[in-house]
């Protein structure tokens, strides 16, 4: 079996309910949805449950039981799966509807999505955050050009104002916390603290050492949706036995490169299949080998490279670090996936640490390139046990096109 030693669990997705490449954000008591798919290449009925966790804004546990943020059952069977079909790769496919009728949260704030086995908790499987929103802040957003000549043409900065109503009494202007994502993902997250301008129930996040970011490049892209025909950015496609591998072309740096436009999906990918009906059930997984060549053909000093994006959970664990062949001077990684449309990109992490992924040697940054943003505000009242989640708001930088 293909797939034999790799986690049995994957194309892990949620998302909001008919948009694969949405952030899993919900209205309070609204009645708006997200989507949970997963595959278990096992290929065997098993008995999944799941159970939402309220968390604080920096994801660390809440201090309140699950009974005082979920009405109804505190876990929840996921009941609709089906065995795949008109694929080689033998796996069922599990999804559920979040929140469930019977498990409804009543506070806003961070949520991680916990998926275990026969409803004991000890054995978990895999998590996923999403957050419910209780819309009590007006918040707006401007993406600027940094003036400062270190950001100037590699950074973007945002421009955020948040207006409180009479709902949410602010003691001090630290009482409101501001969590920045670019492209929907938590890896390379901006964390504010404090507002750059205050005056009555107006907070302005203004200041570019604080809220300038990387702008990094467009995406790269693989688009395996079927795995007979060869797209463009495939160098070879063979199978052999029952498992399919594709072998995208060979890349290297594009530091310095001229800026180029192209629409792409901000880091995400969907599930998608040319030659079946439905393909979360139907689609075919295989092998797909990328190879990143560094300049030189030597390996980065103290420096791992990592695929980064949403098929690798943006480089959370070691499941896109790439490993670098000595005999041939270049890094190597094979994934196993499902047929869809890829985004990725590389980043270079220090060895032994964690730390903001930097697009800088593998890809550049230029201020033009198109992002997507998503401002969270954050706040605990006076007394209370845990943050609460009071506004959202997001833009996109596709204005700033034709940059240097």
């Amino acid at each position: 079996m293909a797939a034999e030693g790799m986690n049995p669990i994957r194309t892990i997705k949620l998302h909001r309910s008919g948009d694969q490449t949405s952030f899993p954000m919900i209205t309070l008591g609204s009645q708006e949805t997200l989507e949970l798919h997963f595959d278990d290449l096992a290929g065997n009925i098993k008995n999944y449950y799941y159970t939402l966790q309220l968390c604080n804004l920096d994801w660390s546990p809440g201090m309140l039981h699950s009974f005082e943020y979920l009405k109804g059952f505190q876990t929840v069977r996921i009941t609709n799966y089906r065995n795949s079909s008109l694929s080689s790769t033998r796996y069922t496919h599990y999804q559920a509807t979040i929140p469930d009728r019977n498990s409804v949260p009543n506070k806003s704030g961070n949520y991680l999505l916990k998926v275990f086995l026969n409803n004991d908790t000890t054995q978990l499987v895999f998590t996923k955050r999403f957050v419910i929103v209780d819309n009590k802040t007006a918040v707006a957003a401007q993406l600027q050009q940094p003036f400062n000549s270190q950001f100037f043409r590699s950074h973007q900065k945002l421009q955020i104002a948040v207006t409180t109503d009479n709902r949410t009494q602010v003691f001090s202007p630290q009482d409101l916390k501001v969590v920045v994502l670019q492209n929907n993902n938590w890896t390379t997250s901006l964390y504010i603290d404090r507002p750059t301008i205050y005056r009555g129930n107006y907070y302005e996040y203004s200041d570019e050492a604080i809220t300038a970011m990387p702008a990094g490049k467009e995406w790269r892209w693989i688009d395996i949706r079927s795995l007979r025909l060869m797209s463009d950015r495939m160098e070879s496609i063979n199978t052999k036995g029952d498992t399919t591998h594709v072998y995208v072309k060979k890349e290297s740096s594009r530091n310095g490169q001229v800026y180029v436009y192209y629409r792409d999906l901000n880091g995400t990918y969907s599930i998608e299949a040319m030659e079946s009906v439905n393909p979360f059930w139907q689609g075919e997984y295989g092998l797909v080998h990328f190879t990143y060549i560094p300049p030189g053909n030597r390996a980065f000093d103290r420096q791992d490279v990592h695929l980064f994006g949403e098929l690798t959970d943006y480089a959370t664990g070691d499941e896109g670090k790439m490993n670098f062949n000595d005999d041939k001077g270049w890094y190597e990684k094979t994934l196993y996936l499902k047929q869809g449309f890829y985004n990725y990109t590389y980043v270079t992490l220090p060895r032994g640490g964690s730390a903001y992924p930097d697009f800088g040697i593998t890809e550049g940054n230029n201020w033009s390139t198109e992002n997507s943003y998503t401002i969270l505000v954050y706040h605990r009242p006076f007394g209370a046990r845990a943050d609460e989640l009071i506004g959202a708001a997001s833009t996109n930088s596709a204005f700033q096109r034709g940059g240097f």
